[in-house]
């Protein structure tokens, strides 16, 4: 219930949040000024860039905010991508001068230090995701990771090998180095998507990583949205796939802000599932790319055979993501059931240690607890009280089993507030009861008798319309070198009689004779 409540708070955050509805603001000014500047290309490559460092400030901001948040390997994660936000506010900056002052610059690539800027940023960010961490983590499930992680690799250098590379190698007037470049980022954003998606430490919270994500793969449409061939500049559309993404990775960090301020667990590890559809994902993508650039014509024989490979493959995978999903279905039922036997366990754990009436330990319990601190503590600094309930025979035959149960769990909750979170207070059985005082000197032993005393004189309700007082006599022993459970449990019931031979409703403490005085 609380989870439930802490994501709607989140979620109400997040659609109020006013830097978020700044910065959407500022990024749909942007695309629209694109748009209206159509064909003056210059000034459509000047408000793309003098819009960036905005938003490249706010990543920045965000991301430190959020590093100051976190802790351990997150924290790292954070700081590291707060460097690389600041290189890339640095390096739009530039691009961002430099546009103002030269003209025919059409292109969003750009130049040396924006370059620069955007290169070494990305190696940190990649640096990054493969030092983080991923604890508890088997030998198969880590060379299960990384082959899925090359698999998504694979898939994304053949694309941008088919889309960007070999046609710019065809292309005179295309530079085969910025295409090489877009690629780089394509493979890096899928890398940033696989490192995310798999893995069960991800240093940030799902609602973060989809924004990223989705800026990631706009981006990648971005890069190969321009007609081939264009050496004037680009149609509005393409500057505004190039620009969005930017809100987009900048609103991760600030969404991540927002939701760990309203929840602890926003970095909290999330359970691994036991397969992963990203691979499957790159069979496809690569699938469609081959049939996109296979020549039709004379080669139909071989059209047809890659068709007929492709149905094959697919219903392979479609075979072995349904024993996929009947594996994990089997392992959440072993899981619902080792959950159900640790809870019985832990019941049947309570019963035989617990008394059922009153929650309080019963006798097994407590003198398994009395001779661990005999064992482990200082004899002197151990004492132990019984509590012998007086009249409560009358209780019970005058109003019922009913009113006596009442009367003896309200005995109990007087004796847990009468000690110390270190004590232990135990039913011994009918209207008995023991304390155990660890760490005790003969003083607070007595103090504890006398507050418990006290307390007895306040009204216990046993029913609706009738309270009683109930009455104790206690005995106290301190505990000497000598003395085992039995001595002690011995020496407290002889001076628990001797108190009760003084007069009921009083407290005496256990010295040497007394068993012949009592007796």
């Amino acid at each position: 219930m609380k989870r439930v409540q802490n994501r709607q708070q989140a979620g109400r955050a997040i659609r109020r949040d006013p830097v978020m509805l700044t910065a959407v603001a500022w990024t749909a000014l942007g695309v629209v000024m694109l748009f209206a500047l159509s064909g003056q290309h210059n000034s459509q490559v000047r408000v793309f860039w003098l819009f960036q460092p905005a938003l490249d400030l706010l990543l920045a901001y965000s991301a430190w905010r959020v590093s100051r948040i976190a802790t351990g390997a997150v924290r790292r994660f954070w700081r590291l991508l707060t460097i690389t936000a600041m290189l890339f506010t640095f390096g739009d900056s530039v691009q961002a001068a430099l546009t103002l002052t030269r003209n025919n610059q059409w292109s969003t690539a750009g130049g040396t230090v924006q370059s620069a800027c955007f290169a070494v940023g990305e190696v940190v960010i990649i640096v990054a995701m493969l030092i983080h961490p991923h604890p508890g983590r088997s030998r198969r499930e880590a060379l299960a990771f990384w082959l899925d992680t090359a698999t998504v690799m694979v898939g994304g250098a053949v694309v941008a090998w088919c889309f960007a590379i070999a046609p710019n190698q065809q292309d005179e007037n295309s530079s085969l180095v910025g295409a090489l470049l877009g690629a780089a980022v394509m493979l890096t954003s899928g890398f940033a998507a696989v490192k995310i998606f798999l893995s069960g430490n991800a240093p940030m919270h799902k609602a973060a990583a989809v924004p990223m994500i989705a800026s990631a793969l706009l981006n990648g449409i971005g890069l190969f949205a321009a007609p081939p061939g264009m050496t004037d500049g680009y149609p509005a559309y393409v500057y505004a796939l190039r620009f969005v993404p930017s809100l987009l990775v900048a609103m991760g960090p600030r969404i991540q802000e927002i939701i760990a301020g309203v929840d602890q667990t926003a970095f909290g590890a999330r359970r691994r599932k036991p397969y992963s559809l990203l691979p499957y994902g790159s069979i496809v993508v690569v699938f469609v790319t081959l049939m996109v650039v296979l020549p039709k014509g004379k080669n139909g024989p071989l059209l047809v055979a890659v068709s007929g490979l492709g149905v094959i493959v697919a219903l392979v995978v479609a075979r072995q993501l349904a024993a996929f999903h009947d594996n994990t279905r089997l392992i959440d039922q072993l899981d619902t059931t080792l959950t159900e036997l640790r809870e019985h366990e832990q019941r049947l754990r309570h019963q035989a240690l617990y008394d059922e009436l009153t929650g309080l330990a019963n006798r097994a319990h407590f003198r398994e607890e009395t001779t661990s601190t005999l064992r482990d503590a200082r004899p002197d600094s151990v004492a132990l009280l019984l509590v012998d309930l007086d009249g409560f025979k009358a209780v019970n035959d005058t109003h019922g089993h009913a009113a006596g149960d009442l009367l003896l769990a309200g005995v109990a909750e007087k004796l847990r507030q009468s000690v110390r979170s270190g004590d232990l207070v135990a039913r011994l059985g009918g209207d008995e009861f023991a304390l155990l005082l660890r760490d005790c000197t003969v003083r607070d032993a007595e103090l504890t008798a006398q507050r418990i005393l006290r307390s007895m004189t306040e009204p216990i309700q046993v029913s609706e319309d009738m309270a009683v007082c109930a009455n104790a006599s206690i005995g106290i022993a301190c505990a000497e070198e000598r003395d085992d459970v039995r001595s002690l449990l011995h020496d407290a019931d002889v001076a628990m009689y001797a108190s009760k031979h003084r007069g009921k409703g009083t407290w005496m403490r256990y010295e040497a004779g007394m068993a012949l005085s009592a007796g």
